[in-house]
């Protein structure tokens, strides 16, 4: 017996037709998965949401794809905090200048700029135990030191000025990010401190802390590279 079909149940026009060659050039095509794309997405969760946010769940949500899909890519949740740190390291670049002084001074302001930037990445690299696995990631060390010789200092000289240069830009960035007790940001530690030094024979303290608490960042970032610089000076002028 045949059945005819009604309009009600008759299937749409054009809906058992395969999309012609210009329907499907206009569909937006999704971008293969590959480890950079997921590195960049782990840094967007991480700048967003904070460290603890970025997950093998959480990234693969951002990409539109199953976790498990990841690990075509990466080896695992650390693989990827790896390749943020690299991938922001590598991406940093030492600005140049006539002088090594101007070049020292430009390039740790860099730093400082893109630590802040990136809150996260300053926690990786304070709790790394491993060395770098890239050669960009390198590079910055590379520049750094080549800095340092071409200014006049030993081979000797070059790992300590990088290492006090280091310590000085991280530990500035942990204080502004107020990662350590007093940062300039906490505010109220500071009211409670100036309420304590008035009722204590602390004159020094009483002197100073007017301008402890309303300092400038920058300025004061700056006053620490000056100082260290001018130490600099100093060593290759008593070596050369």
């Amino acid at each position: 017996m045949n059945e005819t079909r009604t309009g009600t149940d008759r299937a749409p026009a054009g809906a058992d037709e395969p999309a012609s060659p210009v329907e499907a050039m206009d569909r937006p095509r999704r971008e293969p998965l590959s480890r950079e794309r997921i590195i960049h997405a782990a840094l967007r969760i991480m700048d967003d949401e904070g460290l603890d946010a970025v997950t093998m769940r959480r990234v693969g949500r951002e990409l539109g794809v199953e976790a498990m899909s990841l690990y075509n890519h990466v080896r695992d949740k650390e693989d990827i905090l790896d390749g943020i740190t690299e991938e922001v390291l590598g991406g940093l670049r030492v600005p140049t200048a006539d002088d090594w002084a101007e070049s020292a001074r430009l390039t740790a302001r860099e730093f400082r700029r893109v630590l802040l930037a990136h809150p996260g990445v300053m926690t990786l690299l304070t709790e790394r135990d491993k060395p770098f696995t890239t050669v960009d990631s390198l590079q910055l060390y590379e520049r750094i030191f080549d800095l340092f010789r071409m200014a006049g200092l030993s081979e000797a000289d070059t790992a300590q000025a990088f290492h006090v240069f280091g310590g000085y830009i991280l530990g500035s960035v942990t204080l502004e990010l107020g990662l350590m007790v007093g940062s300039p940001k906490d505010e109220a530690h500071h009211e409670e401190m100036a309420r304590l030094v008035e009722s204590a024979d602390l004159p020094r303290m009483r002197e100073v802390m007017p301008f402890l608490i309303d300092c400038d960042l920058d300025a004061q970032f700056d006053f620490g590279l000056d100082l260290m610089i001018e130490g600099l000076r100093s060593r290759i002028a008593e070596t050369s």
